[in-house]
């Protein structure tokens, strides 16, 4: 443990300011999600009402993730981070407002809901492309599973804290504070971040490489392709493992995004029972924290992809076998399995992603991966409803796990796809000339 704060990613302020700002505002949201249905709900204000309010929330959201990748660009993640944590701490302490005076009507709560929902949107690729600007390529693998955990363990506090303050107040008003305030202690730790990137990082170590290369190009001693252009669309039409990665994560969480938010409820509404549910749902998050604080050593491996590949398909077998191997046990053992596989494989692959981008483009991929990420989740919950339905929730796991299988197994037939991020230095340097271009 003391290695960790010595030397490791805690050893970065930065690094310890941003985490410990997520982790707070992580359970601030998730007292969100308890306080906001209690109100509607609590109101008589209907499904028809909450579902309403939500999608206000997750249309915004939604569409405007692209945005926000272009913005962190632009702007600097850190500053589009802090803008959009001051916008809903605002926001969302409107909502305790209102919940104090027991308004819960579209007009008062959608506009609000929108707003929140934009600021996610926006906040959401600017999370991921700050990191490689505080720690440096050793360290990334492991700030990015430390900082997951902590998101995973504020989701698992989170609700646990809104349920306690919902039901000891008897109304949203104190879940809503609290979510304001961990909006507010974020921006505080944001704003107590340096603006420019850490010395050594991966960020400030490309800018350094592309300068470098930038200077030998004018003295005539390299060849920068003025024929390259730069942008995202470049990059996109360039690279053809970034065009097999975004087939690959919208096949993927179409088959899985389903499985989690339709299948495995009414798999237990059918044969556990709501305490099975929530003993199924706590197993996933377990596993899920344990897979994330595992890929802290998977750093230094010489082919991330393949790795992270052979874990996804571990994790599509233990997708299918859910209601087959040993009813509510086996099932929250396999779920186990799923969360572990699917949170070694999540930072594995955003690590190689973050060090493979260029600084210049990496909120805009980061908002096309999370655009095609999210994105696929509406469809995905709405066709497996119709599948489940039909069906029945037992059959749909197999299924969805062979769908992610085949996603998988899909991306290895292209070699691209299979050395992505393998210790190669040709790739950022390529990216770097896109960014490079995209600022002229």
């Amino acid at each position: 443990m003391k290695a960790i704060w010595r030397s490791g990613p805690l050893a970065v302020r930065g690094f310890r300011l941003l985490a410990g700002g997520q982790f707070a505002s992580t359970i601030g949201d998730y007292c969100y999600a308890v306080a906001l249905p209690w109100l509607v709900l609590s109101a008589h204000g209907g499904a028809i009402l909450l579902g309403t309010v939500l999608a206000c929330y997750g249309v915004p959201r939604t569409l405007l993730i692209p945005a926000g990748g272009v913005l962190a660009d632009k702007l600097g993640s850190r500053t589009l981070m802090l803008t959009a944590d001051v916008v809903r701490c605002v926001m969302v302490a409107g909502l305790a407002v209102l919940a104090a005076r027991h308004v819960t009507s579209l007009a008062a709560l959608g506009p609000i809901a929108a707003l929140i929902g934009a600021g996610e949107g926006l906040f959401i690729p600017a999370s991921f492309a700050i990191m490689p600007s505080l720690l440096d390529a050793e360290r990334l693998a492991a700030g990015n599973a430390l900082s997951t955990a902590a998101v995973q363990v504020g989701s698992l506090l989170g609700p646990a804290l809104g349920g306690a303050l919902v039901a000891a107040t008897r109304a949203s008003t104190a879940a809503f504070a609290v979510d304001a305030a961990s909006f507010g202690l974020s921006a505080l730790t944001l704003l107590l971040i340096p603006r420019r990137p850490a010395p050594g990082s991966v960020t400030a170590t490309a800018a350094e490489a592309a300068a470098a290369e930038a200077r030998a190009a004018a003295e005539g001693e390299g060849a920068a392709d003025p024929a390259a252009p730069g942008g995202m669309l470049a990059l996109l039409r360039r690279s053809r493992a970034l065009q097999v990665i975004l087939v690959v994560v919208v096949a993927a969480n179409l088959a899985s995004g389903g499985m989690g938010d339709v299948a495995l409820p009414a798999l237990a509404h059918a044969k556990y029972g709501a305490g099975g549910y929530g003993a199924l749902l706590a197993c996933l998050a377990v596993g899920g924290i344990a897979g994330t604080l595992g890929a802290a050593r998977t750093g230094g491996l010489r082919a991330p992809v393949m790795f992270a590949s052979a874990v996804f398909l571990a994790e599509s077998v233990a997708i299918a076998l859910v209601p087959y191997l040993g009813g509510e046990p086996g099932a929250a053992a396999l779920l186990c399995v799923v969360g572990a596989c699917n949170g070694l494989g999540n930072v594995t692959f955003l690590t190689v992603m973050q060090k493979w981008v260029s600084p210049g483009l990496l909120g805009r991929v980061m908002g096309m991966l999370m655009l095609c990420a999210f994105g696929s989740f509406p469809l995905s919950v709405a066709v497996s409803g119709v599948l489940v339905r039909h069906l029945g929730p037992v059959p749909f796991f197999p299924v969805a796990g062979a769908l992610v299988a085949l996603a998988i197994l899909v991306g290895l037939t292209q070699r691209e796809f299979r050395t992505f991020g393998a210790l190669d230095a040709a790739a950022p340097q390529a990216t770097a000339k896109a960014a490079e271009g995209s600022r002229k």
